[in-house]
């Protein structure tokens, strides 16, 4: 057991997404159901927060500044200024974003999911820059974590009720040979969101569970840190030297929530991370 810090104490209802930015110095973060996008930059304790006119999934920085957002109706850019675009709109009845990450190759995975989480509701797709889109899974129930080995040839992803952290081979864009990386077993809660570190060892959030776990590449569970909120959401290093990892949590569906619920915590000195491409449009 590792001991944690709250970086933020916040009552978020979904919070999820935590993303260094290493230009901007601070870890951008959100509150999915409450259409918040939070920053705080952990060397000078400010924090800012910016409303969205939508549930938004997730919020990556590009390449030339600004964010891309995962929102309900689907992708769209932020400025530096605060002007905002749709790059794909593509609004389905019933359905919202979920999270989302950077490939390699600058391109955006964006998940999306089911407000009544029913099974084949929600895909995952791959946009580029440009607005295109192709579908990578088309039978998702709850797209959750995505992210990839330091050598950007292995993809990892969660479809949370499944239990699985799943493996593909990846290259030029296509994700293909799907297997079982890990499972989480019945009791330990549900697999959401990832990261994956230097070591290319990968790091799983436990919705339910109360905890984050680290599983080797070759799926063995070699760590786990307790949390004492169960609704545990995802995970991401952050701070100069990406060696803190940064932890989401949520309140939504609680009937007697732990006052540290929907605050976002940290490990200080938990690991090394990777440094996450931008976006590329």
């Amino acid at each position: 057991m590792t001991a944690y810090e709250v970086a933020v104490r916040a009552e978020a209802t979904l919070g999820e997404g935590p993303t260094w930015d290493p230009a901007a110095g601070h870890l951008i973060w959100l509150d999915i159901l409450g259409s918040r996008i939070h920053t705080y930059d952990p060397s000078t304790g400010r924090r800012t927060v910016r409303t969205t006119h939508q549930h938004v999934g997730a919020a990556k920085p590009r390449a030339g500044g600004g964010l891309v957002l995962n929102l309900r109706d689907g992708v769209g850019l932020l400025d530096p200024d605060g002007t905002f675009r749709w790059l794909r709109h593509e609004p389905v009845p019933g359905r919202r974003a979920n999270d989302a990450a950077v490939a390699p190759d600058g391109s955006l995975w964006a998940g999306t999911m089911r407000y009544d989480e029913a099974p084949g509701g929600g895909t995952l797709s791959r946009i580029t820059g440009d607005g295109s889109a192709e579908v990578i899974l088309d039978d998702v129930a709850v797209s959750n974590g995505t992210g990839w080995s330091p050598d950007g040839r292995l993809m990892y992803y969660i479809d949370s009720p499944t239990r699985r952290i799943d493996v593909f081979h990846h290259e030029d864009g296509r994700a293909v040979d799907r297997r079982r990386l890990a499972e989480i077993e019945d009791g330990a809660g549900f697999p959401d969101g990832l990261t994956v570190d230097a070591d290319g060892c990968v790091w799983v959030a436990l919705w339910d569970g109360g905890a984050v776990r680290r599983y080797t590449p070759d799926g063995e569970l070699d760590r786990v840190i307790e949390l004492p909120t169960p609704r545990v959401t995802a995970c991401a290093f952050g701070g100069p030297d990406l060696t803190d990892l940064y932890i989401t949590t949520a309140r939504v569906g609680l009937t007697a929530p732990h006052p540290m619920a929907g605050s976002l915590l940290v490990v200080p000195g938990a690991g090394k991370g990777l440094r996450q491409p931008a976006f590329a449009g």
